[in-house]
């Protein structure tokens, strides 16, 4: 006889999923028991449902396989919720199995009771409470393949009742994936070389849509000789070796990007959804190629939309398009990055602080010379191996990976970059770490993303995942921060009463080391990444460093100057 549980776990190593993950628990204990008994698929518990889901979550980013948690009934299926609109947003498959009530008591406000149809109709593609064993396998099935094609999250919910039902016995689990390339339209691929053939300049947004194209894409850049900016997603496999990017844009981002928005006649968008319009240029003509037709001009307005797959336009392009001649607008954004990145890294010299211009900076952002987090960020770029999968917190810890750390060899990325959720950094690392314990998986870590999910560090220690957690540690929300100065208010809430981080790591077994003095922090970020095993890296890092944005307007600067002066009047330390 088999149950309905075992017939889902088999599916899912038949599959290829290796990992499980989520909180044991009631409804959910015959799929657990039939996970224990699967020898291609290891559970791995976490200590909160929501590292659960990020961790299927980065799986599914990293290996396209579908990556599964589970979440039993009422508040441990809800728990997923914050991880699973993060898998939605970045487009990644995952099943969330969760648990309900007996079947029948449903309807009834049993105990623990929740409508897992209506509480995950927005995050999910597909969601379904089953009934009846006789709906298996045809549920799954949809589940599984739905949660491919969109790709985005499916939910299955199991009552108390079902998942130890037997099914029929000539019940065969049959899930079709079979991956699409979208050719685009040949008349409006017409219309794009009109477009970008007239123009003088083009300045091309380049996204992670793009990432399996490189070399047509850059050959493409080199005929229109256009710079390329790369969003955050797009560094992997686009920004080691290519003499056309120039780094980012938006809050992340770097002057030499902003100008080369404002200085082309024309704006070619390829594979990517770029969710910051006020960062885009305004009224340039503009080409967007995607394979999602729901993305194109929902940014920006656009004159030519091309839906399919960037690789089958970027080369029908190539066919056709002339070669640009004059290659100043590229040699100009080109000059005006590589000034920008020379000036960054100033700030990752050691002695920096003690020059005459570092004295002068010091003044206004590091009087008591702490660490500056761009040379912690450097470091570790510097020491890290070329196979390396960082993950990194949303907020002032992605500003300085995007800043300072390079995405070559085959590193990998992982980051909530569109749904923006805190504490996510350490979860995902976890899930990295479990495809592969050979690997070296780094996150980093904001200090408030840490503390949100803390508990996750028993979850690398009892499973032996040995993930390096660099904490930037400055004792703040500092994208927060930030976002309040400009605004010109007083820095307000966001203070942290952090312990030390790596006293707590050390509490629970965990090898972990604490650096306040700029002179140790190379040796510590050697020691950490060297470690076998978990590792927790506690680096106190300056809270005042500025790191304002490309485009920073007049009335953005006041803002920051009356903020200071607000705080330096109201005292902020007392109420931070």
């Amino acid at each position: 006889m088999t149950t309905v549980a075992e017939q889902i776990v088999t599916a899912l190593a038949d599959l290829g999923v290796r990992t499980v993950w989520g909180v044991v628990g009631d409804a959910l204990n015959p799929v657990t028991d039939a996970i224990r008994r699967q020898e291609r698929i290891e559970w791995i518990g976490t200590r909160h449902e929501e590292a659960a889901a990020f961790a299927a979550s980065a799986q599914a980013q990293l290996t396209g396989t579908i990556g599964v948690c589970m979440g039993t009934v009422g508040p441990g299926a809800l728990h997923l919720l914050n991880g699973l609109y993060d898998a939605k947003k970045s487009h990644a498959p995952v099943l969330a199995i969760c648990g309900q009530v007996p079947s029948a008591e449903l309807g009834a406000d049993y105990f623990q009771e929740v409508d897992n149809d209506a509480v995950f109709r927005d995050v999910a593609a597909f969601r379904h409470t089953v009934t009846a064993a006789s709906q298996m396998p045809r549920v799954l099935e949809q589940a599984v393949q739905i949660a491919y094609a969109k790709p985005g999250v499916s939910v299955l919910t199991l009552p108390g009742d079902i998942g130890s039902a037997a099914v029929a016995k000539d019940s065969v689990v049959h899930i079709t994936r079979v991956p699409a390339h979208l050719t685009p339209d040949d008349g409006e691929i017409t219309r794009a070389v009109r477009l970008l053939d007239d123009a003088e300049t083009v300045t091309m947004l380049v996204g992670a849509g793009a990432r399996d194209c490189r070399d047509p894409l850059l050959e493409l850049a080199d005929r229109l000789a256009a710079p390329m900016v790369l969003t955050l997603k797009a560094k992997e496999g686009l920004e080691d070796g290519n003499p056309f990017q120039i780094g980012q844009s938006g809050l992340i981002g770097n002057p030499a990007t902003r100008e080369a928005f404002e200085t082309a006649d024309a704006l070619l968008m390829i594979g990517t959804d770029f969710p910051y319009p006020e960062w885009l240029p305004d009224k340039t003509p503009t080409v967007q190629i995607d394979v999602h037709a729901d993305h194109i001009g929902r940014r920006t307005p656009v004159d030519v939309g091309i839906v399919g797959d960037a690789g089958l336009s970027v080369t029908a392009l190539l066919k056709r398009l002339r070669g640009k001649q004059d290659r100043t607008h590229l040699e100009r954004a080109r000059s005006d990055y590589e000034h920008w990145q020379s000036r960054q890294h100033r700030l990752t010299d050691p002695d920096f602080d003690h020059g005459l211009l570092g004295k002068v900076r010091s003044r206004l952002d590091n009087s008591e010379a702490r660490i500056r987090p761009e040379a912690l960020a450097t470091l570790v770029d510097t020491h890290a191996a070329d196979d390396t999968v960082f993950t990194t917190d949303t907020g002032m810890s992605t500003v300085w990976l995007a800043r300072c750390v390079t995405m070559r060899g085959t590193r990998r990325l992982i980051g909530s970059f569109n749904l923006g959720s805190m504490a996510n950094a350490l979860p995902q690392a976890l899930g990295a770490a479990a495809l592969d314990r050979g690997r070296p998986v780094v996150a980093f870590c904001g200090d408030g993303g840490l503390t949100m999910l803390l508990g996750e560090l028993l979850t690398a220690l009892a499973h032996e995942l040995p993930v390096k957690l660099v904490v930037f540690d400055n004792g703040r929300l500092g994208m927060v921060k930030l976002e309040q100065e400009q605004g010109g208010l007083p820095e307000f809430g966001t203070g942290l009463a952090n312990p030390d981080l790596a006293a707590v790591a050390a509490a629970m077994g965990m090898q972990a080391a604490r650096v306040t003095e700029p002179e140790q922090l190379e040796a510590a970020v050697r020691t950490a990444l060297a470690a076998p095993g978990p590792y927790l890296l506690d680096v106190v890092t300056n809270p005042e460093e500025i790191a304002l944005p490309p485009k920073t307007g007049v009335d953005q600067a006041w803002g920051f100057a009356i903020a200071k002066l607000k705080e330096g009047i109201g005292g902020r330390g007392a109420k931070s």
